[in-house]
């Protein structure tokens, strides 16, 4: 006779509960990153994620999702690149600002130079990744953008952001 080992825990819930299963997730610690590009008219844009990941090696891509009623889907839909900077410890004040839709001047926040392509580069962030828009895809309540990075930078010396339970922490030893 074989026994079949339950994977559900005790405490299982139904992962119908949205506000349930995202408290779930937040149990995942992330990096925080700020998604800049600008819109055809030249305006800068600019939101917090925690939602970015690397993809692929060859050819080298990253991922990122945004939830499909932010009033910035349509500008990240049609540009042609955006960076993806990775937030340190010193820059959560800025992250919670490109989090607040309240905030008009985002960029006020933080310094930042233009690249190449033209998309906003946040200064000493832990990392930096500008990539072409190469690809989307439609997955439920939020739009998965595909990035191949053309470029990248690095601060080793900083201590990047993280993201638990709802609220930012610090990497321990």
């Amino acid at each position: 006779m074989s026994t079949q080992a339950t994977l559900e825990p005790k405490n299982a819930v139904n992962l119908f509960d949205s506000r349930a299963f995202r408290h779930a997730l937040g149990h995942f610690p992330t990096g925080v990153a700020i998604v800049t590009t600008r819109t055809p008219e030249g305006r800068p844009v600019g939101l917090t994620i925690n939602s970015f990941s690397s993809l692929s090696l060859e050819p080298p891509l990253i991922m990122w999702s945004l939830a499909n009623q932010s009033p910035s889907l349509n500008v990240f839909e049609n540009c042609s690149y955006f960076a993806i900077n990775v937030i340190s410890q010193e820059q959560v004040e800025a992250a919670l600002g490109f989090a607040n839709p309240k905030v008009e001047d985002k960029f006020a926040l933080i310094s930042h130079i233009d690249g190449e392509e033209g998309v906003p580069l946040l200064d000493n962030c832990v990392a930096t990744f500008v990539c072409k828009n190469y690809r989307q895809h439609e997955g439920g309540d939020h739009t998965l953008f595909i990035g191949r990075v053309v470029r990248h930078s690095t601060i080793t010396e900083h201590e990047p952001a993280v993201f638990h339970k709802g609220q930012f922490t610090r990497l321990g030893e």
